[in-house]
């Protein structure tokens, strides 16, 4: 897969990783956020077709994932972080490093609605 051209990557995008629980005051606890090192990147943000996400799955379709990003690699991305852009969330789903080089990631991701 040849690199993105410049420009490709026109979204900036924040990054962070759940950081603990904190009580709802009503019995619960609400989740609390912490940014990433660096906290924003810049991605390219697309709506997930079946064949992305057939071809990013290994032939398996994950029916939740709505975006796929490209993004530079991050050290910390993970199934556990949240992508926020524009005052939207998105929960991460899955992350290929790809050709396993630490340069680029595609990361499948789920559109948060509350």
């Amino acid at each position: 897969m040849a690199w993105d051209p410049i420009g490709g990557y026109r979204h900036l995008v924040t990054l962070e990783n759940p950081s603990g629980k904190t009580p709802d005051g009503e019995g619960g606890y609400t989740q609390t956020w912490a940014p990433c090192v660096p906290p924003t990147m810049h991605a390219a943000i697309d709506v997930a077709g079946a064949g992305d996400q057939e071809r990013l799955t290994s032939g398996t379709v994950i029916s939740q994932a709505t975006h796929v990003l490209r993004m530079r690699y991050h050290p910390e991305l993970s199934t556990q972080t949240r992508i926020t852009f524009h005052g939207r969330a998105f929960s991460v789903t899955a992350v290929h490093n790809l050709e396993e080089r630490q340069q680029r990631l595609l990361v499948m991701c789920a559109e948060v609605t509350t």
